[in-house]
């Protein structure tokens, strides 16, 4: 048998197919980056879309795909269909069920110690999750065993993403209200001081016409700070504009909104934190609301079936967990407009006055319930345990 040199072996090795425009790239890359901080060993992460890429990680623009580069110590390779076998890593992540390059499969086998072989999935707060954590799946032909690795909000899962000075960043950013003037001053974001600042990071949104008509009137000045993202469109058409590009600003009576360009992932954690409610969709910008201890919506990506539906009420479920009856019901009223779950047109504008009522309890819970998960173990620890220091990484 054919055996790979194992002095080049990297440590870990992720592969990476884009799905859902840049969350799955986004998750990928962040825990690529927080490993490569945290190990000496080398981190190899492969990617089918370097444009995907290039907008959140802006430096690959200058460097060469075909060959591999490297970028805050991750090794970036571009996975086409001309893959080539590489040493496979000491561990093998495949992210959200994409599958592996027969090649590689085959080079893994080939490999003596095997790869921890781990299936990276989905962020899920439903009850089935932890049941399902680490479960071993023996491929069928080679002498490969898989282990099925799921983020999750309690110990019987794998826990979240979170590097390990994330919360002392946040906490030095937001203590200093001149660095957050001056960071706000650099972006040409301004606006009064009593304004409720908002991010709006979301997939299309067809009831925000009627939404920013509630704003536009609304008893508080808004001021609503939008990366480019998929919505944009319905921005622009719920402010009668025909289109919009980053550094507009279009004011209607006690709104403003003003687009910003689609930054990397440094930056959006930033606007996160200088904001007072956070619109975020999918999963990645979904965790970074959570560590930003800001209240926040979430649009979760739909599924056909409305199967999605029963995920935002399982997080529903355990993120309300202790919080009074009014703003619970307020913030459940409000998601569920914004995800559609209601079949009311005017079911956003109707929820918003009970919402933005709740806001200052929900706030203390959004602090609260960020303590909480920051106790637990985050993902690249609890993966780096599993791998290399339990009974599964045993061969």
């Amino acid at each position: 048998m054919s055996m790979f040199v194992t002095a080049a072996r990297p440590r870990w090795e992720i592969f990476c197919q884009v799905v859902d425009n840049f969350g799955d790239i986004g998750v990928c890359w962040r825990l690529a980056r927080d490993l490569a901080r945290r190990d000496t060993g080398q981190v190899r992460l492969w990617v089918d879309d370097w444009g995907a890429l290039e907008r959140i990680c802006p430096a690959v623009a200058q460097l060469d795909a075909a060959t591999g580069c490297t970028v805050d110590g991750v090794v970036l390779r571009r996975w086409d269909a001309a893959f080539a076998a590489s040493t496979p890593g000491k561990v093998v992540i495949e992210a959200f069920a994409c599958e592996l390059p027969a090649a590689q499969l085959e080079a893994m086998a080939a490999q003596w110690p095997p790869p921890v072989w781990i299936n990276l999935e989905y962020l899920s707060a439903e009850d089935w999750v932890a049941g399902c954590h680490a479960m071993a799946s023996p491929h069928p032909r080679l002498p490969l065993v898989k282990h099925f690795f799921f983020p999750g909000f309690d110990e019987g899962t794998g826990g979240l993403l979170r590097e390990l000075d994330l919360l002392a960043r946040r906490d030095a950013f937001v203590a200093r209200p001149e660095g957050l003037a001056a960071w706000l001053a650099a972006r040409g974001i301004y606006g009064g001081g009593d304004a409720l600042r908002v991010s709006l990071f979301a997939y299309e949104q067809p009831e925000l016409p009627a939404l920013f008509e509630c704003w536009r009137h609304g008893a508080r000045d808004l001021l609503v700070l939008v990366p480019e993202s998929r919505v944009l469109g319905d921005v622009a058409r719920a402010l009668d504009r025909g289109a919009l590009k980053a550094g507009d600003r279009v004011e209607r009576g006690r709104l403003a909104v003003q687009v910003l360009p689609f930054t990397d992932q440094i930056g959006y954690d930033e606007l996160l934190w200088a904001c007072d409610l956070n619109f975020v969709r999918g999963e990645d910008s979904f965790v970074r609301a959570q560590w930003a201890a800001r209240p926040f919506v979430w649009q979760i990506y739909p599924q056909s079936q409305a199967a999605h539906h029963d995920k935002l009420d399982a997080f529903l479920a355990r993120y309300l967990h202790g919080v009074s009856d009014p703003a619970a019901q307020a913030l459940a009223g409000f998601w569920r407009a914004w995800n559609a779950c209601a079949h009311d047109a005017d079911g956003v504008a109707a929820a918003w006055p009970a919402f933005a009522a709740a806001l200052p309890a929900l706030s203390a819970h959004a602090q609260h319930w960020c303590t909480q998960q920051a106790a637990r173990a985050d993902l690249a620890t609890t993966l780096t345990e599993f791998c290399f220091h339990s009974p599964h990484a045993a061969r």
